[in-house]
C-alpha cells in the first residue's frame, strides 16, 4: 500500500480510504508477513479509470514498469539491470521492430523464456556482430533474464519509444541501488544552464551540421541533456570517451537512442578523443571529481588545457571543475603559471563561481564553469567575464540572466557606450589578472548593472528620508515626554497577603471570558488586498506581519458562510509552535486554525481587559514545551494566572498602554536609523557612496 501511494503520488492514508470508499478498488493478491500485495496492473489501470491520484497515465505505466524492474533486484545485481534493458532497447532500435516479435508463446513458462531468450540472442549476433553496443552485455546472460525482455516492452509502451524509455530507466539509477553512476549528475538548473551556453539549437539553425565532444562523458548525462534540446540531431556529430568501459557502451547505446546516427557516432575507451570523425565545435565536459585530500589543482588545469587544444577558431567550450582550480587563489607556482598561459592565450571568455549544491551528489563540492572560446570577436580580446554567483541559488531567474551576459559578452563582447552591462559579473582586462599572479578570478566589484541600477542611484534620497522620519519621531518622542514626563511605572513591592490564583479554565467556566474557535481558510482564497485580516500562528508568533494575509468579504460570504470575525479587544492566541498571544485591537479580522479567540467579558464580576488578560497569561508558567514532546505540558484552561482587584487591573491596563505607546514611538526611530544605516553600510560596501564632513558629535561616555 505504500508502493501504491508513491505510484499514484498521495500520502499513504489516501490510499486506506480509497479500498474503504470505493468498492471496485483491486483487491490484494497475496500477503506477504501480513501486508496486502496487489497487482500493479490492476491498480494503475483503476488509478487511470478512476481518475484519482497526483500521476499522469503515462508515467503511472511508467513507474508501474519501474517496480517490476526493481523487484528483480534479488535476481539480477543493478548493474546488470542497467545494462542489460539498456543493451535490450538499443536491440530494439537496431532491429526496429518489437523484441517479442517471431515467439509464439508456449504453455511452459520455461520453454518460453528459452525460446525468447534465444531469439533475442540471435538477433543481437546478426545486427551487433562487432559488439559495438548489445552484444557482450546479452550473451553474458541465460533464459533466466527473459523477465527483462518483458519489462522492456513495458517501458517502451509506457514511454512511447525506447529513447524515452532508457531515459526513464536512467534517471531511476538511484532506485536500483546505483549510487556510483549517479554521483556526478548536476543538478536540472545547472543543466539547463550549460545547454542554454552552447547555443546548440542556435548555431544548427545557422549552420550546416557541428561536431559535439565531451572527453569526460561518464553516463553521458551532459551529452544526452544538449541532444535533448535541438530535434536536428540527424546534423550533429558526437565524439565521446571515458576510462570506464561500462560508462562508455552506456553513453554509446545512450546517444544511439537519443537520435544520433551510427555512422556519426564515435565513444572511445580511454582519456582521449578519436578524431578522426571530424574537429569538434561544441566541447561540453565535467572534469572528473576527486575527493579534497587528492585533488591536485595543476592536474584539473592540465585538463582545461587539453580541452582547449581541441578548438578551433570560433569554437566554444564548457568546462566545469572544481573552484580551487579554476576560481580561488593559487599557491603553488606552476599552476599559478599554467592558469596565467592560459588568460593570455585569449581562449577564456568567461569564469563563473557556482552555488553549492549544484552536483546533489556532493553538496560540499564547489564547482565553477569556465566557458572558452578561440577566436573572441575582437572587442573581447584581451578581457574577461568573471562572475559569482556562489552566493546566490541558481533557479530558472538567476539562470537566465546568467545565460545572457554570456552570451552577449560571446556575441558582442564589451561595448563601453551602448553595450549590455552584466547583471552578474564584471568585465575585467586579462593584464590586470595576470599583473595579480595567482589571484582569485572573483569579480573586483559587483555588477556595474548593479551600480547603476534605480536602486542604487535612489539611496541617498532614500537615506534623507530615512534622517527625515527619524527626525519626526524623535520630536514626536520628546513632546510626549515634556507632556507626560518620563516613564514611571509606579511599581511598588506587595506587603501582606499574595492574590489569590485562578485559571483560565474557572474564568471561562464563570463567563468572564470566552473562547472561540479559530477557522480552517484555504490558501488559494488568500490575498495581500483583501477585506479582512487573517491571523494565524504565523502572525502571532512574528514569522509574519500582521495584515499580510486578507481575504475577501465577498469569498468571505460565499465559502465561508459560518465564520465569525473578530471583535476589538479579541486576544489571539496559539499554542502551535509555541505560546504567543496577539491582541486585536481593531478586530474585524479571520482567526485561521489552530489559532483560536479569547473574549473577555467587560461586564463580569471582577472583569479583566485584553491587555491584561495577555500579559498574564503570557507570563504563566509551565506553558512551553521539551523538544521532543507532541503536545504542551499543560492545556492553556490550566494556565493559572492570578485574580487582581478591579482597581489593580485598571491601573495595570493604564500601566500597559502607556509602555505599548512608548514602545512605539522608540520602534519608529529604531526603524527610521536602521533603513538609514543599512542603505548606507550598502551603499559604502559597493562603492558607490562615500562619507562628507560629519557633524561635529558629543562623545558618549562609556563607563
Amino acid at each position: 500500500m505504500s508502493e501504491i501511494a508513491a505510484l499514484a503520488r498521495v500520502k499513504r492514508p489516501v490510499v486506506s480510504t480509497w479500498r474503504r470508499r470505493h468498492r471496485d478498488f483491486p483487491a490484494a493478491v497475496s500477503q506477504n508477513s501480513g501486508r496486502p500485495l496487489f497487482d500493479g496492473a490492476q491498480v494503475a489501470d483503476w488509478l487511470i479509470k478512476s481518475g484519482l491520484g497526483n500521476a499522469a497515465p503515462a508515467e503511472l505505466r511508467s513507474e508501474l514498469a519501474l517496480f517490476g524492474i526493481v523487484a528483480l533486484r534479488d535476481r539480477f545485481t543493478p548493474w546488470q539491470l542497467v545494462e542489460r534493458l539498456g543493451s535490450l532497447l538499443c536491440l530494439r532500435r537496431l532491429d526496429g521492430r518489437p523484441l517479442t516479435d517471431g515467439t509464439n508463446g508456449s504453455p511452459d513458462e520455461a520453454e518460453a523464456d528459452g525460446t525468447l531468450w534465444s531469439a533475442v540472442l540471435r538477433r543481437a549476433g546478426r545486427i551487433d556482430a562487432e559488439d559495438d553496443f548489445v552484444l557482450r552485455e546479452l550473451s553474458s546472460l541465460d533464459a533466466t533474464a527473459a523477465p527483462l525482455v518483458r519489462l522492456a516492452e513495458d517501458l517502451v509502451e509506457a514511454a512511447y519509444d525506447e529513447h524515452g524509455a532508457y531515459e526513464w530507466l536512467l534517471a531511476a539509477r538511484s532506485r536500483l541501488g546505483l549510487d556510483s553512476l549517479a554521483a556526478d549528475a548536476v543538478a536540472p538548473e545547472l543543466r539547463r544552464l550549460l545547454t542554454q551556453l552552447t547555443d546548440l539549437r542556435f548555431r544548427l539553425e545557422h549552420g550546416e551540421a557541428l561536431t559535439l565532444a565531451d572527453p569526460h562523458a561518464r553516463a553521458g548525462d551532459l551529452l544526452a541533456a544538449l541532444l535533448d534540446d535541438t530535434e536536428d540531431r540527424d546534423r550533429v556529430t558526437v565524439l565521446a570517451a571515458d576510462p570506464d568501459e561500462r560508462l562508455a557502451r552506456i553513453t554509446r547505446r545512450r546517444l544511439l537512442l537519443a537520435g544520433v546516427d551510427e555512422l556519426d557516432l564515435d565513444v572511445q575507451t580511454g582519456p582521449d578523443l578519436e578524431e578522426h570523425l571530424a574537429d569538434p565545435d561544441l566541447v561540453v565536459t565535467q572534469l572528473p571529481y576527486r575527493p579534497g585530500e587528492t585533488r591536485s589543482v595543476l592536474t584539473a588545469l592540465e585538463e582545461v588545457e587539453r580541452v582547449a587544444d581541441l578548438l578551433r577558431p570560433g569554437c566554444t567550450a564548457l568546462v566545469l571543475g572544481p573552484a580551487d582550480a579554476l576560481v580561488d587563489a593559487l599557491k603553488d607556482t606552476e599552476a599559478s603559471r599554467l592558469r596565467s598561459a592560459l588568460l593570455r592565450a585569449n581562449l577564456v571568455e568567461s569564469v563563473i563561481a557556482l552555488p553549492g549544491g549544484v552536483l546533489p551528489f556532493r553538496p560540499g563540492y564547489r564547482p565553477a564553469l569556465w566557458t572558452l572560446t578561440r577566436g573572441p570577436v575582437r572587442e573581447a580580446e584581451g578581457k574577461v567575464l568573471l562572475a559569482d554567483i556562489s552566493a546566490d541559488e541558481l533557479t530558472a531567474d538567476v539562470r537566465m540572466r546568467l545565460a545572457e551576459d554570456v552570451l552577449l559578452w560571446r556575441a558582442e563582447g564589451f561595448r563601453k557606450l551602448d553595450g549590455h552591462d552584466p547583471r552578474y559579473g564584471r568585465v575585467v582586462p586579462v593584464a590586470d589578472l595576470d599583473r595579480a599572479f595567482g589571484g582569485p578570478l572573483t569579480p573586483p566589484a559587483p555588477p556595474a548593472a548593479t551600480i547603476w541600477s534605480d536602486e542604487v542611484k535612489e539611496r541617498p534620497a532614500l537615506i534623507a528620508e530615512a534622517e527625515a522620519r527619524l527626525e519626526r519621531a524623535t520630536a514626536e518622542a520628546r513632546a510626549y515626554e515634556s507632556v507626560h514626563g518620563p516613564y514611571q511605572g509606579g511599581v511598588l513591592r506587595r506587603e501582606g497577603r499574595l492574590p489569590r490564583r485562578t485559571t483560565l479554565g474557572k474564568l471561562i467556566a464563570g463567563r468572564a471570558v470566552t473562547r472561540l474557535p479559530g477557522h480552517r481558510v484555504d490558501d488559494r482564497h488568500l490575498t495581500a488586498d483583501g477585506h479582512h485580516a487573517v491571523i494565524g500562528p504565523e502572525e502571532i508568533t512574528g514569522e509574519r506581519p500582521v495584515g499580510a494575509r486578507r481575504i475577501d468579504r465577498l469569498i468571505l460570504a460565499t465559502e465561508y458562510d459560518r465564520v465569525a470575525l473578530t471583535e476589538p479587544g479579541d486576544v489571539v492566541y496559539t499554542l502551535t509552535p509555541r505560546l504567543a498571544l496577539h491582541v486585536d485591537h481593531d478586530g474585524f479580522s479571520v482567526v485561521a486554525f489552530p489559532a483560536r479567540v479569547l473574549r473577555v467579558d467587560p461586564d463580569a464580576d471582577r472583569p479583566l481587559t485584553p491587555r491584561v488578560l495577555a500579559a498574564l497569561l503570557g507570563a504563566a508558567r509551565g506553558t512551553g514545551r521539551s523538544p521532543s514532546a507532541v503536545r504542551p505540558a499543560r492545556r492553556i484552561e490550566d494556565y493559572q494566572l492570578p485574580d487582581l482587584a478591579p482597581d489593580e487591573v485598571r491601573r495595570f491596563d493604564a500601566l500597559l498602554a502607556e509602555t505599548a505607546h512608548r514602545e512605539r514611538l522608540l520602534r519608529a526611530q529604531a526603524d527610521a536609523l536602521a533603513e538609514a544605516r543599512s542603505l548606507t553600510i550598502a551603499g559604502l560596501a559597493d562603492g558607490t557612496l562615500t562619507l562628507g564632513d560629519l557633524p561635529t558629535v558629543r562623545t558618549l561616555p562609556t563607563g
